[in-house]
């Protein structure tokens, strides 16, 4: 049974790390840290964890296995080498800091369908963006099969949680209920990582992902429709995306319509292919807190440790 410590345990990403880890069959002992709430109960942050009884430590010793780190984007860069543990153990990272594979970065991008071999022999992983995740697992087929020969669009909601725990005027109810924005067009910070293994894929190809992101008015979720011109059929594409996740445990190609509900509270991806006209339509969705970001650091762990890859992450969708 490892030991794992979450830096940054109170916030919504922390809360699910911790609900996670706390069931999780090869974890023995978590220590929620927490500069603003050490001391308190877990369960006065997160209420839904009344029966847990842990408390929010404001340091630990470097006596730990796996370190995850969840604090603000920037922080981690500044300050994650000085934390107990960092030299020993797995160190899983959920901010922007090092998710661009470059010289000298000793972490490996964590996105777990497209880097798994390198995640299970490193011991520093850059937790793959809740957007970058969606969008990528619907395009990088189309990039590993070199059939991206024009620009490509891409149309993306995302929940309220997805802006962090801390109160801001686009995340509270008055503003984010019966209320749709767009954000960051064009230059979504996620575009980095999308590029990064597009490229990699089909090094040939210089055209531009055209992203335009939108907040929702719900607290978690993400769907993405992406489409670019193709000459392949409807049949040819449905047969290249269920090859190329036949044997993954967290993500399915279906035939049929999807929606939020039907991933909201699980570690999956669902992905569904359409044709019209010269155009090719890619429909993926996920949980954000969990195969975005929480759920996605545990598989991480899992594959990394040599656990089975599900371990801790058998959950039922919301459904209704």
């Amino acid at each position: 049974m490892i030991k794992v410590a979450i830096v940054g345990a109170a916030g919504f990403v922390g809360g699910e790390l911790l609900r996670l880890l706390i069931n999780h069959p090869e974890v023995g002992a978590v220590v929620p840290q927490s500069d603003s709430q050490a001391g308190k109960k877990v369960s006065t942050i997160h209420e839904d964890l009344f029966h847990v009884d842990l408390r929010f430590a404001e340091s630990f010793d470097g006596d730990i296995d796996v370190l995850f780190v969840s604090k603000g984007h920037g922080w981690s860069g500044k300050n994650i080498s000085t934390l107990p543990g960092y030299e020993g153990a797995t160190v899983i990272d959920m901010s922007s800091d090092y998710r661009i594979e470059t010289p000298g970065n000793p972490f490996t991008y964590g996105l777990p369908e497209w880097q798994r071999s390198k995640i299970a022999a490193s011991d520093k992983i850059a937790n793959c963006g809740c957007f970058a995740t969606a969008i990528q697992l619907a395009l990088l087929p189309l990039y590993k099969n070199h059939l991206v020969t024009d620009e490509v669009h891409v149309h993306g909601i995302t929940g309220s949680t997805g802006a962090g725990a801390s109160k801001i005027d686009t995340t509270h109810f008055s503003w984010r209920d019966s209320n749709v924005s767009i954000y960051k067009a064009f230059e979504h910070q996620h575009l980095d990582e999308i590029y990064q293994l597009a490229n990699r894929l089909m090094p040939e190809t210089s055209h531009k992902v055209n992203f335009i992101p939108v907040r929702g008015n719900f607290t978690r979720g993400i769907l993405i429709s992406a489409y670019t011109r193709s000459d392949s059929s409807l049949e040819e594409l449905t047969d290249i995306y269920k090859t190329t996740y036949n044997n993954e445990p967290f993500v399915t190609v279906t035939d049929q319509p999807v929606h939020l509900k039907q991933v909201i509270n699980t570690n999956h991806c669902l992905i569904k292919v359409d044709k019209y006209g010269d155009k090719v339509m890619v429909t993926s969705c996920i949980d954000n807190l969990l195969k975005g970001a929480a759920g996605q650091a545990v598989q991480n762990m899992n594959i990394r440790l040599g656990y089975a890859e599900n371990s801790g992450l058998i959950l039922k969708a919301k459904a209704f």
